[in-house]
């Protein structure tokens, strides 16, 4: 359905109409119009386009789609034992729409009896129509006859230019109840699929690639599979979530922490200059306890586990995506043909011509001087929006240090010295990190709303030849960008927060001594628990903004739509003007789908040693998302053309890079995030009455420094020696492995920590390939392809020649034989004998 309405430029746009709906009509397409008097609104005319079976037949012959000729003679597999436990989860089977297995061969026009045709209604199914119907509609020109201007072409100038203001292809009947009148395939996708209820069920597979095409199809048998995946890392991240808390009880480091006899009497350098004031480590009892929750020997495990499971998800998804192909008829499908396809905006802005070396025809082509001078700009755009991202993470650094000596300088006069803010649960640390990660969440939000329109930007500047190329560039483009918008602070926390410290009378500030900004410092139970919260809050915060976006905005939207559309008094609400009513599902809808997902994917497998339970929220997520994608695509979308695609595109190399860069990341969030590493350095090397036991580790991790020596500008306000602990101190501890005053080397670094030092990278080096190993012993091990599908790919190929070579044979004695009934005397019978002869042995 093409719609449009009459304005102020509607005699030049109406001659555009003319010449497109009769170039329509040429190419066999039957137009019907609606006046707009007839319409709901008064004033929007819809133009009806079918397409007959001549016109089918014709582009589905050019388009090379498959279709079947011989029913599926390999015999199925053994039935899964234990089948019958999965009975709850399965649909009916009129919903799964089991379709008979068939071999299949491009169709082809002039061999319409080779292949099984029942009824010509009902032989192409109607995403195949509606594709058929778009290509007519983009490749048709708007020119008159004796004006040949290539760039007058197609659907999409024609939209671009007002002269349309929408196309789109008809729902089915109602969603919401089932007609008689009508195909109800929407309805059944609406009950079974769609509804939040349905949330165990599988997925009607089969139904969603008839009713939307294969692109849909794969991108909900791809959401599916990952849900089911983070069904087994959801369980082990709990198991491991469980350890901690049955160990919460045993852990000596917080023990100490938390003794008044031990962390009660070590007094802690200020955390910050001047504003700070000196504190009593039992102060961070809780933080210390918070922590071992997640860092804890489960997770060195979990880190491990999730390394192979990603390696575990890709290769399973190879196998199941290889199998629809086949089931879909996408095995022969290639992207080359895409290839071929040059894009109207390409033709337009490219005036040069030169002939290609396949097709040796002239074609469009971008000079190489404008490509590398669109290439320079658009990588100094994608430097430019980098660096403003990382602008923003150094300014909420900035915000955390400023906000924290605020807090310090309003609590120094407390009386009980403690640090603590609002109430005893929540200390300074965990106030300014709490706040800085909503802060660095909503500046997350407002970049993205720019990052979309300046990707766009960049990808229509290099001006890419094909639809595909295209798509990869904006894929690339726009997940660079999200990868440092979402990842950055959560990199910062991990990798360099308390790690360019210094210590007492050499402290490091950032951007220098003068800013006197000094470098953040982690707290005595570690880094982890800060990198924890800034994840939790930034990929909660992303699924819950992004649910209520998708779910609210285009119910509002379509809300008000129907009711403005509605207010005709003399209107019937007809199935196309509901349809107009509903949102554009636009070029872009898949994309977004993906890139939400994507993104998710990285933060359950970059960081997800820090948080064990990621994979559970990512999981009740998708179980979510699935539906709310199903429910806006069936209620609150207009049906989107059909497009072809066999597998994930662009996003299946990205997983690949994310799940090796995962392994790393884990590893280094273990050696140098976590306190692991340290704990079991002490136990084994340096604990003092040689037992199996943590006591004393926090005063071993913990360095002295003279009180006296601090220098002016690092002191707090309260004075040289301070006595607000009932007891005069002269020295104060700071977190590093550094010689006491009085040694002859004091405040170097001691033997310690540079055996921690080679111990974290020697478990980096040790983890890193274990997991690799694995990771590819188990890609090698596990074939991309199943065995019975290739044995089916096979035996069609081997079919297809077969039967196509025993059609022609029977075609041509079917000739010959009308041949031999119309012979004239005149010519004699030897002659066209020899030459049945020579043309069966040229077909054999």
């Amino acid at each position: 359905v093409l719609s449009y309405i009459d304005d102020k430029d509607g005699d030049k746009k109406a001659e555009r109409r003319r010449e497109f709906e009769a170039n329509l009509q040429k190419a066999g397409l039957m137009l019907e119009t609606q006046d707009k008097w007839e319409s709901d609104d008064g004033k929007t005319y819809y133009l009806k386009i079918h397409a007959p079976w001549e016109v089918l037949a014709t582009y589905a012959d050019v388009l090379k789609i498959k279709v079947p000729f011989k029913a599926d003679d390999i015999p199925k597999g053994r039935d899964v034992p234990l089948a019958w436990l999965t009975c709850p989860f399965r649909l009916p089977p009129h919903i799964m729409k089991p379709e008979p297995n068939y071999f299949t061969a491009p169709f082809d026009k002039s061999k319409v009896d080779f292949f099984l045709i029942g009824n010509q209604e009902t032989f192409f199914p109607p995403s195949t129509r509606n594709r058929i119907v778009y290509y007519i509609l983009t490749r048709c020109p708007y020119y008159k006859e004796d004006r040949k201007e290539k760039d007058k072409t197609g659907i999409k100038r024609l939209l671009n230019n007002g002269t349309y203001t929408s196309a789109y292809p008809l729902h089915d009947c109602s969603y919401w109840k089932e007609a008689k009148e009508c195909e109800s395939e929407r309805y059944h996708l609406y009950k079974h699929w769609a509804r939040f209820l349905s949330f165990y069920k599988e997925q009607p597979l089969n139904l969603i690639r008839k009713y939307y095409g294969e692109k849909i199809g794969i991108y909900f048998a791809w959401l599916g599979f990952y849900t089911e995946m983070l069904f087994l890392s959801a369980i082990v991240g709990v198991i491991c979530f469980v350890y901690g808390l049955l160990t919460f009880g045993n852990n000596m480091t917080s023990k100490e922490i938390c003794d008044p006899d031990i962390g009660g009497k070590i007094i802690m350098c200020p955390l910050c200059d001047k504003k700070c004031s000196y504190w009593k480590l039992n102060s961070s009892c809780l933080s210390s306890l918070q922590s071992h929750m997640f860092d804890n020997e489960g997770t060195v495990f979990f880190a491990m586990f999730m390394g192979i499971w990603v390696t575990m998800f890709l290769e399973l998804w190879k196998r199941r995506q290889a199998r629809l192909e086949y089931e879909w008829d996408l095995v022969d499908f290639e992207e080359e043909q895409q290839q071929l396809q040059i894009r109207p905006e390409f033709e337009l802005k490219c005036t040069g011509r030169r002939r290609n070396r396949i097709t040796q025809e002239m074609e469009p082509y971008l000079p190489l001087t404008s490509k590398c001078a669109r290439f320079c700009v658009s990588g100094a755009t994608v430097l430019f929006w980098t660096c403003m991202i990382v602008a923003c993470v150094i300014g909420v650094i900035v915000y955390r240090l400023a906000v924290y000596a605020a807090i310090a300088s309003l609590m120094k006069d407390s009386p009980t010295s403690k640090i603590q803010l609002l109430g005893p649960l929540i200390t300074p640390q965990l106030a300014t990190s709490i706040t800085a990660s909503c802060i660095n969440f909503a500046i997350i939000l407002v970049l993205n709303f720019f990052y979309e329109y300046v990707a766009i930007w960049i990808t229509d500047m290099e001006i890419p030849k094909t639809h595909l190329e295209y798509e990869n560039k904006l894929t690339m483009k726009m997940f660079m960008f999200q990868f440092v918008n979402y990842y950055s602070s959560c990199f910062y926390v991990a990798f360099f927060k308390g790690k360019f410290v210094g210590y007492p009378g050499k402290y490091s500030y950032m951007f220098g001594n003068w800013t006197k900004l000094r470098n953040e410092e982690c707290a005595p139970g570690g880094c982890l628990i800060e990198l924890t919260t800034q994840l939790v809050i930034v990929m909660a915060g992303k699924q819950l903004v992004g649910n209520v976006q998708e779910a609210l905005l285009p119910l509002l939207k379509n809300w008000w739509s129907s009711r403005k559309g509605r207010s005709h008094p003399q209107g019937q609400y007809s199935r196309w003007e509901q349809d107009h009513d509903l949102q554009s599902f636009g070029q872009f809808g898949l994309f977004y789908e993906y890139l939400e997902m994507v993104i998710q994917f990285g933060f359950i497998t970059l960081f997800v040693a820090s948080f064990p339970l990621a994979p559970l929220l990512a999981l009740f997520n998708n179980i979510l998302e699935v539906r709310v994608d199903a429910w806006k695509f069936t209620t609150q979308f207009r049906r989107p053309v059909a497009a072809k695609a066999r597998n994930i595109g662009a996003w299946e190399e990205i997983l690949n890079v994310m799940a090796i860069l995962s392994v790393v990341t884990n590893a280094f969030i273990m050696a140098f995030t976590s306190d692991m590493i340290p704990r079991l350095v002490y136990l084994y090397a340096y604990q003092p009455v040689h037992e199996a036991s943590m006591t004393g580790y926090i005063n071993n991790s913990l360095s002295i420094y003279e009180i006296t020596k601090i220098p002016l500008e690092n002191r707090p306000d309260d004075g040289e020696n301070p006595t607000w602990f009932n007891e005069s101190i002269t020295v104060c501890r700071y977190r590093d492995y550094r010689y006491p005053p009085g040694h002859e080397r004091e405040y170097s670094h001691t033997m310690q920590f540079w055996h921690i030092l080679a111990a974290k990278m020697a478990f980096i080096i040790i983890m890193e390939h274990v997991v690799f190993v694995v990771k590819f012993s188990v890609a090698w091990l596990i074939p991309d392809v199943p065995s019975d599908v290739k044995a089916r790919i096979k035996r069609e190929r081997y079919l297809v020649q077969e039967y196509l070579h025993h059609y022609e044979v029977e075609k041509l004695k079917m000739q010959l034989s009308q041949s031999f009934c119309v012979t004239s005397e005149s010519e004699p019978v030897s002659s066209l004998y020899e030459s049945t002869l020579d043309l069966s042995v040229a077909l054999h």
